[in-house]
């Protein structure tokens, strides 16, 4: 499985590039903690097969999975990959990684 990390990410969303940011944490978690991105959606980890079709016209695009810590966006990872997603790509330690490292107005829970 393919890893970003979160300095990696910056630079992609700072130059504009093609990159979509699935969210697989819990509706909850993302009012607590969010990464301030227009093309992402929130996508529960246990929901995320069901709803496949969704982001089905993502599979040639690099799509960055994150969660808290990256657990479940490394499940989510492999699940797409399974179903045909070229660039799935885990953020290395999560939304909190993100808070440590990045915008550190973010809480880390």
């Amino acid at each position: 499985m393919k890893e970003i990390t979160v300095q990696e990410l910056k630079r992609k969303i700072d130059n504009e590039e093609n990159v979509f940011l699935l969210d697989v944490r819990e509706p909850f978690e993302q009012y607590q903690s969010k990464i301030a991105y227009d093309n992402s959606i929130l996508i529960p980890l246990g929901k995320l097969r069901q709803r496949l079709d969704e982001i089905a016209d993502k599979k040639d695009q690099e799509v960055v999975c994150l969660c808290r810590s990256g657990s479940r966006s490394a499940e989510a990872c492999k699940l797409l990959e399974k179903e045909g997603f070229t660039h799935a790509m885990n953020l290395k330690g999560g939304i909190n990684q993100w808070a440590r490292d990045i915008d550190n107005s973010l809480p880390v829970y």
